[in-house]
């Protein structure tokens, strides 16, 4: 009998685990899980260069950036989704420069146009 109640016990406290870390666990690289709307152009010690393509209608999936920069290829409008629920929309024109801090976000494309970026995400010296 006591067994079994240590047993229970493991197992409750191995699944309280486990949701306890799905829970904190980091977004994931963009590349990675949005690898069918970003391309990596340069990935280096100091830099990473993605361009990004998203057509009216995609959604990027959660991800997170180190400080970064955008530059704008080719503009329209794109609403930012934040972990807390929060959301703002933003119009990108093209040639237009945004620096940006850490964060962590998923996008869609809420326009008619296709958005292309530069992603340049600054790494820690």
């Amino acid at each position: 009998m006591r067994i079994s109640r240590l047993l229970i016990i493991a197992a409750v406290t191995a699944c309280s685990m486990r949701l306890t870390a799905a829970a904190v666990m980091p977004a994931q690289d963009p590349a990675v899980v949005n690898a069918k709307l970003l391309n990596v152009k340069l990935d280096n010690p100091r830099v990473r260069v993605m361009e990004a393509t998203l057509k009216p209608g995609d959604k990027e999936q959660l991800h997170s950036h180190p400080p970064y920069v955008v530059y704008v290829l080719a503009g329209g409008k794109v609403r930012n989704h934040n972990p807390d629920g929060t959301t703002s929309e933003t119009t990108f024109t093209p040639g237009q420069t945004l620096y940006r801090d850490p964060v962590t976000h998923w996008s869609e494309n809420i326009g008619d146009t296709t958005i292309r970026t530069l992603v340049i995400e600054l790494k820690p010296q």
